[in-house]
């Protein structure tokens, strides 16, 4: 079986295997956290604040309003879960600029396991707030014929969200490989430019739709 260059192995930590994809994702939950400590460090009501925590507290505010928009509601439980999303994917695609990055993104394994991570906070939400009893219901909606198709639906979510994901982001890279081809000194910066725009894209329909999810199953009204 031929690896992939995202799945080419970089080293060895206690016996696993770590290939180039846990490696760059390490990089961009690093960068992460580094920011957000960076930002925080000196977060107190006196302080006024600087440019950089003016930019991310207006990124926290459009994610946590176009939430509510979607939502109808409060978006505060929400908020954490599809922000973290959109900034880890975002950030994978934007750090693509450098030489040698490859986006964790690019990876079906990393894209199934933000799905899956998907697939998991759906019914915990709606648990959370309507109940077990509540969130089992709508899976005999309209009736209990539909159970088998609404079960299949709530698995389909996942893999749709894996595969779209991957498929934009190794379209993106097979496009750029073809015209790099052709004419290797004009396309690179015309791509590079693309790709930035097509990475907060795909953040941003990838953070609305686990939005979109979340808040059908936390919306449900108790039929009884």
């Amino acid at each position: 079986m031929q690896m992939t260059p995202d799945d080419t192995l970089v080293f060895t930590l206690a016996g696993w295997p770590v290939n180039a994809t846990l490696v760059n994702t390490w990089i961009v939950m690093a960068l992460l956290v580094a920011i957000s400590w960076f930002v925080t460090r000196n977060l107190k009501p006196d302080v006024p604040p600087n440019r950089l925590r003016s930019l991310l507290e207006l990124i926290v505010k459009t994610i946590q309003g176009q939430i509510e928009e979607i939502s109808m509601k409060s978006a505060r439980h929400v908020l954490y879960f599809a922000g973290t999303l959109f900034l880890f994917i975002a950030l994978s695609n934007l750090l693509t600029v450098i030489p040698g990055f490859r986006a964790p993104t690019s990876s079906l394994s990393t894209t199934v396991a933000l799905a899956l991570s998907v697939l998991v906070a759906v019914p915990l939400f709606g648990i959370a707030t309507n109940g077990v009893g509540s969130y089992l219901k709508t899976f005999i909606q309209p009736s209990v014929v539909m159970l088998p198709f609404n079960i299949i639906g709530e698995f389909s979510r996942g893999i749709s969200l894996a595969v779209r994901l991957y498929g934009n982001v190794m379209s993106g890279g097979v496009i750029v490989a073809i015209l790099l081809s052709i004419a290797p000194f004009f396309f690179p910066v015309l791509m590079d430019m693309l790709g930035l725009l097509t990475g907060l894209i795909q953040a941003y329909i990838f953070a609305i739709l686990a939005t979109v999810y979340i808040s059908s199953a936390t919306n449900q009204e108790d039929p009884s």
